[in-house]
């Protein structure tokens, strides 16, 4: 990464920022380069359609952890302006990785849970980037069930490496968390809208992430294990990530020919870093699309519904028995 730019999108960043001092010294010296400017704009955005047509999966992962990526709170001011955040799980205390509350969409009131980062080192820490306690979960399901109490339906945004793996997360009952969320988001009678809007990694991703409707941004990922975590595993070597990235088929067109997703959320080109407030329409676009298809579902088929969409997902191979042995 170069300067929080990608190592592929060094060529693009150079050039546009050769189109930006054009710019800058034609209106500093009121000189006419417009021919000059039109002609490298040009070459920008072949080479921006060059780049973000053919992108492997490993660099999807990469625009998936971008610096500049929208985070959570970035959507939630965009899309749920009056949301009112609640904290705590009533049992420990409240976990910044994640975040949960009230919010209205469409004049309809909602509970929106998401997972967030931190932007710098200070904000990540306090974040704990990312990386949720058990009372972060506990404080999603405690806001969950508030929401079926009272008939809202719930969206959730998912961006994380995973759940977090330390030794006091393990002592609080990590793992009775995430199972204890996968059973209740199973069986809620509220309609589920999830969005993975960056890394969906593994039982961190899971525990809030049990919907009616998937969706999934363009350039985010949703694995089992982290590229990295893979390689080293498989080849005792990190280095072979985008290896594991392509064989591990995280990508959103994967999994939606997969159907472990629903949707794939388009994004601007060059990644949703490139313009939140496009990215953020899109997804308010899907989710308000999708809530309203949900609605008109009777509760309990809808329970059942997302049940056995569950249930179906994967595919199995049955090995005839040889007669003749």
């Amino acid at each position: 990464m170069v300067n929080g730019n990608l190592d592929f999108e060094k060529p693009l960043v150079e050039l546009e920022s050769r189109i930006a001092e054009l710019r800058r010294f034609s209106k500093e010296k009121n000189i006419d380069l417009t021919e000059e400017i039109t002609t490298l704009e040009k070459k920008a955005a072949k080479l921006r359609h060059e780049i973000y047509a053919n992108l492997t999966p490993g660099q999807r992962v990469q625009l998936a952890r971008h610096p500049k990526r929208p985070l959570a709170l970035d959507f939630i001011n965009l899309i749920f302006p009056d949301f009112l955040e609640l904290h705590g799980d009533r049992l420990y205390r409240d976990d910044h990785a994640i975040i949960g509350g009230l919010a209205t969409l469409e004049g309809s009131p909602v509970t929106v849970i998401a997972e967030q980062k931190g932007r710098d080192t200070k904000e990540n820490i306090a974040r704990n980037f990312g990386m949720p306690f058990p009372e972060g979960y506990r404080k999603a399901l405690r806001l969950m069930k508030q929401a079926e109490k009272f008939g809202r339906p719930i969206i959730t945004l998912i961006d994380t490496p995973g759940a977090f793996p330390g030794l006091e997360a393990e002592q609080r009952g990590q793992a009775e968390a995430i199972a204890v969320n996968l059973m209740y988001m199973s069986r809620l009678a509220v309609p589920i809208v999830v969005v993975v809007i960056g890394e969906g990694g593994s039982g961190g991703a899971l525990a809030i992430g049990v919907g009616d409707r998937i969706l999934m941004l363009e350039n985010a990922q949703y694995s089992v294990i982290s590229p990295e975590g893979c390689a080293a595993i498989l080849w005792h070597d990190a280095s072979f990530a985008p290896e594991a990235a392509a064989a591990l088929k995280i990508t959103a067109k994967d999994l939606f020919e997969l159907k472990v997703i629903d949707e794939i959320i388009p994004e601007p080109l060059g990644g949703a870093h490139r313009d939140y407030a496009e990215t953020a329409a899109n997804v308010k676009a899907a989710i308000v699309r999708n809530l309203q298809e949900l609605k008109k579902i009777d509760v309990k088929d809808l329970v059942e519904q997302r049940y056995a969409k569950f249930r179906k997902m994967g595919v199995f191979y049955e090995a005839s028995e040889d007669k003749e042995a």
